[in-house]
């Protein structure tokens, strides 16, 4: 090995690799989203195609999914820690928005107004979620081990295209139907005078939060078409151009 080759890799900003530990932490977080959204994507297949109507008018889709949803949808927090802390390679604040959008969906829209758990976007928020998550944590997981098919590949860069539109879509719907009650029922929010002489209305913040998906979304759609370039290429179906990190 020559000199060049010996000072370039023993550069102090070189990349190391993960502990075992690491990796197998990683492999068990990732491993783990896939099967709860799988399940998940089971649940909407079985509520909407095998059930039939009589179940449908027993529960809701909330009522059937609540628990998957909740525990699945928020772990998604620990991947901001993830790449806080360095473990992967993720930006941190790219990876807060995505995370904080839906865990604001499922806990500040869903949880938190009747409106929102029968709203229309529901269903259509869910399906885009569970099949993109499925996707994603799955070629994490692969990547972990070292063992990504192209189509893993292929599905990761290029299926957000569609999805990615389609889950806003579904989250916008949740808040609209959220915000008409929040309008009309004074519902989380503060008013004057109190103790605090402070006031919060939930009307305007879920307004907020709306309206912030205008900057926010097209950014995070063009990273990933960026990232898509960088991986695929920008063909349709070429190989990566380099080995998937």
């Amino acid at each position: 090995m020559s000199a060049k080759a010996v000072s370039k890799s023993s550069k102090p900003g070189a990349s190391k690799e993960p502990s075992a530990v690491t990796k197998l932490y990683l492999f068990a977080y990732n491993a783990g989203q896939v099967v709860g959204w799988s399940y998940i994507l089971w649940q909407l297949v079985n509520y909407y195609i095998l059930q039939g109507p009589e179940f449908r008018a027993q529960v809701t889709l909330w009522e059937y999914t609540r628990l998957a949803v909740i525990i699945f949808q928020n772990a998604a927090f620990v991947e901001i820690l993830n790449a806080s802390f360095g473990l992967v390679k993720s930006n941190p604040v790219v990876t807060g928005f995505q995370v904080f959008s839906r865990m604001m969906v499922v806990v500040g829209v869903v949880m938190a107004t009747p409106t929102g758990k029968v709203s229309p976007g529901l269903p259509i928020a869910l399906l885009a979620w569970a099949i993109t998550e499925i996707i994603r944590y799955g070629y994490y997981a692969l990547n972990i081990v070292k063992v990504v098919p192209h189509f893993v590949v292929f599905l990761r860069y290029t299926t957000f295209i569609v999805l990615y539109p389609i889950g806003v879509t579904g989250e916008l719907l949740c808040f609209w139907w959220a915000q008409s009650y929040a309008r009309e029922n004074s519902v989380w929010s503060v008013v004057m005078p109190n103790k605090w002489n402070a006031t919060f209305s939930y009307f305007g913040f879920l307004w907020i939060v709306m309206l912030g998906y205008i900057p926010i979304f097209p950014q995070l759609y063009l990273h990933m078409f960026a990232q898509r370039r960088k991986i695929l290429g920008g063909g349709a179906s070429g190989s990566p151009k380099k080995k998937a990190n």
